[in-house]
């Protein structure tokens, strides 16, 4: 691949921010890449393990001469990061981010982008339950989907050359309407997310089945209910609370769907629980065809480089 981008500008230093940087390094997809983390620990942790070819003690330093500007923060700190940001702004600079809610950061962050730079919100379907400045790893994104959100009035070409970025780093690209997106991920990750902490908070719950049996049996599905509920907390509150109106729609239709099973269950209803099993196994086979996971026993996942 060739350089898109003199200097890409990383706001924000977790998983998908380094996992990006490993990317574009791996692509020489950009001249310089500059880094910058609220955390000064996470600074630190991030020179020592070279991650950034420079990272700057404040935002507006590391976006200033930068060509794209990603804002890899949690979604609720878009707001604030984008207004510090705005003044040093080069003309003809893209901004974009990661966040899994899209409406909301549009909103948010819109207002604070200057005439001249262009606004082209992202969001990589890629992730794994660790963060940290040293979780990520170039091969993140290899054949995961990144959705592209832009808003009205989107240079077509600021468009094209972000594409062309995250198809460098491996991911496959689509464009997608921001409410859209926010019922999509509603289903397909806030949901599951919230059901997966909701599953592990029972479990430490009931006191009738203690943490010792709970830890040494969890070889079954509850494992993997564990391993989605490890995620970034603070990450996590945020995609709720701004993604409120699509992950209530959802959760209502799954309160109705478990009404149903609940239900099945208990007049003994054995046809309607095959069928719907059937279904659903069918959907997880649908997934697999699609290159998106395989059969293997720990899901298919890379391990992040140690």
């Amino acid at each position: 691949m060739s350089q898109i981008y003199d200097r890409v500008a990383l706001i924000g230093l977790g998983l998908i921010a380094s996992s990006m940087y490993w990317a574009i390094k791996r692509a020489g997809l950009a001249g310089e890449v500059t880094g910058y983390a609220r955390s000064e620990a996470t600074r630190d942790t991030a020179r020592r393990i070279g991650l950034c070819d420079r990272v700057c003690d404040t935002a507006q330093e590391a976006v200033e001469g930068a060509d794209l500007v990603v804002l890899c923060v949690p979604v609720g700190a878009m707001g604030p990061v984008a207004k510090d940001i705005a003044p040093v702004l080069k003309p003809g600079a893209t901004v974009s981010d990661v966040g899994s809610v899209k409406r909301h950061v549009i909103q948010d962050v819109g207002p604070h982008i200057p005439e001249g730079v262009h606004f082209v919100p992202a969001h990589p379907l890629a992730g794994t339950e660790h963060s940290g400045p040293e979780s990520g790893f170039a091969e993140l994104f290899d054949n995961r989907w990144c959705l592209l959100v832009p808003v009205e009035g989107s240079d077509p070409a600021a468009i094209a050359r972000l594409r062309a970025l995250w198809e460098g780093m491996g991911s496959n690209v689509d464009e997608m309407d921001a409410d859209h997106h926010d019922l999509v991920l509603a289903v397909t990750s806030h949901a599951p997310h919230l059901i997966a902490y909701t599953m592990v908070g029972v479990a430490d719950d009931l006191r009738r089945v203690t943490d010792s049996e709970v830890i040494k049996y969890s070889a079954a599905g509850f494992r993997d209910f564990t391993r989605i509920a490890a995620s970034d907390p603070t990450m996590w509150r945020d995609v709720f609370l701004t993604n409120k109106d699509a992950t209530l729609e959802i959760l209502g239709r799954f309160t109705e769907e478990l009404f149903a099973l609940q239900r099945a269950i208990r007049t003994g209803d054995g046809q309607h629980l095959f069928d719907y099993f059937t279904r659903t196994r069918a959907i997880r086979r649908g997934i697999i065809d699609a290159g998106q996971d395989t059969d293997a026993p720990d899901f298919g996942r890379v391990k992040a480089k140690s």
